[in-house]
């Protein structure tokens, strides 16, 4: 295949990649843009196997036989409750591959490597190892393998920093000495180190943030490996998914009311042991199913705040089952979507996607919070930390200063959860503890459709 005729198909699979962005970025969208970025993937890698320079294919084959084998496996057994994990995985075998492809061309191109070419080479490795034991370190925390509060100690941003300067000091070493190959082993180690290092400080609170960050540095390796081997398609792919990434980081710091840097290097999610326990002691009121039905069977407005635990239940059906049987007594039912519901940004609006909940009847939190104060019911299903009324007022939470759900603001509150247990970031809801605040225990499915089948024998009952 002629060198124009693969610059073409990079550029066309780069238009997909621009388009797969941007209609990805509206629900009603979404589908076309994945069908538009599989494209896209489709006809970049087919250009670069059909590439003068590949001379044999025998372990390319092996390699996308072992490679399809297991990501078809992670797809099909991994349910949408560790979506996050998958995708923090993903990012680590995508840093990782960008790191050893730049470690295999330093090991044949060293030591007669151009100083640009040897500055961005270290860069790339730099970025792909520090990404690939960062997003080990993420999954090990979503998935509860690791501690899910920040592991801290005495002086460790100086740690931290002085491993980042030793790490940066390799790669301008190399740069006027590529010959020297101990440095580059050095280099690799370090940033082994720093990507563990950059993690374990960071609560479970602020993890959303932590994925899309790590999005972003396996994008700028994959762009400066692009670089290295004068790949446009890598460039072009590499830059929109760092730049991507980058962006989302800052709009959810925003969202959650975070400065940046604080979420690298703060350790937020701390919980004070004292505060705990006082707030355990506190009672709760706790309600019946036909209890429940029979406040929804008078309510008007329902506002239905979806979280994690909906996700564990896999109850969105149930949920949607409900919304209609309440849609058809002329109740305003409507979703409020925090931008960190779940543990993932779109979480949830994945999950009520897959229900055929209506667009229009999902909100951000910005459209729909003034509304919960002018709402009969707010139900909560498996939410937590997106709800607790303590992030406005308790200078002592972690949570302090993250906006959130005006739940509390709502006539009747009902919550259904599985026990009293905190959310990811450790701490309790004060919202249980209201007077106007019911709770309705069990899983989220089985819950639901109690619900459904009270109002059907009320409706029977008419």
């Amino acid at each position: 295949m002629s060198r124009l005729a693969v610059d073409l198909a990079y550029l066309f699979a780069g238009a997909c990649f621009v388009l797969a962005l941007k209609w990805m970025s509206a629900p009603t969208t979404a589908r076309r843009g994945i069908w538009m970025g599989e494209a896209g993937m489709l006809v970049a890698v087919a250009a670069t196997l059909l590439k003068q320079e590949v001379v044999t294919y025998t372990w390319i084959v092996v390699a996308l036989f072992i490679g399809s084998a297991i990501g078809a496996t992670m797809a099909i057994l991994m349910p949408m409750t560790a979506m996050p994990q998958r995708i923090a995985l993903s990012h680590a075998f995508g840093a990782l591959a960008a790191a050893l492809v730049g470690t295999a061309e330093y090991r044949l191109a060293a030591p007669d490597i151009h100083p640009l070419k040897m500055g961005v080479l270290g860069a790339e490795v730099l970025l792909g190892f520090l990404t690939f034991t960062g997003s080990l370190m993420a999954f090990g925390k979503l998935q509860e393998l690791l501690p899910t509060r920040p592991i801290v100690y005495r002086g460790q941003k100086v740690v931290n920093l002085s491993v980042l300067a030793a790490a940066v000091g390799m790669v301008a070493l190399l740069v006027p000495f590529p010959g020297h190959k101990e440095l580059f082993v050095v280099l690799a180690a370090l940033a082994l180190i720093f990507g563990v290092f950059l993690i374990i400080p960071i609560g479970g609170a602020d993890m959303p943030t932590v994925i899309s960050i790590l999005n972003s540095y396996a994008g700028l390796s994959g762009a400066a490996l692009g670089f290295v081997l004068d790949n446009k398609v890598l460039i072009i792919a590499g830059a929109l998914d760092g730049s991507s990434g980058f962006l989302l980081s800052l709009i959810m710091c925003r969202a959650m009311n975070r400065s940046f840097t604080n979420v690298l290097f703060g350790a937020f999610g701390r919980v004070e042991p004292s505060a705990r326990v006082e707030v355990e002691e506190r009672p709760v009121r706790s309600g019946s199913p036909e209890e429940a039905a029979m406040i929804l069977d008078a309510a008007r407005s329902v506002i239905v705040v979806p979280g994690y635990g909906l996700a564990v239940a896999q109850a969105q059906h149930k949920v949607r089952e409900l919304a209609d049987l309440l849609a058809r007594r002329d109740v305003d039912v409507r979703y409020a979507i925090h931008p960190v519901a779940g543990r993932m940004p779109g979480h949830m609006n994945v999950l009520l996607a897959e229900a055929e909940v209506p667009y229009e009847q999902i909100h951000d939190m910005e459209s729909i919070n003034l509304e919960f104060a002018h709402s009969d019911v707010a139900m909560v299903v498996g939410a937590n930390d997106v709800t607790n009324p303590a992030a406005r007022h308790a200078r002592d939470s972690p949570l302090y200063g993250m906006p959130v759900l005006n739940v509390d603001q709502a006539q009747t509150v009902m919550v259904i959860k599985r026990s009293m247990n905190p959310g990811f970031a450790g701490i309790e809801n004060e919202l249980y503890y209201l007077d106007k605040t019911m709770m309705l225990f069990g899983d989220a499915r089985a819950v639901l459709g109690e619900l459904v089948n009270e109002l059907l024998r009320t409706s029977a009952r008419m």
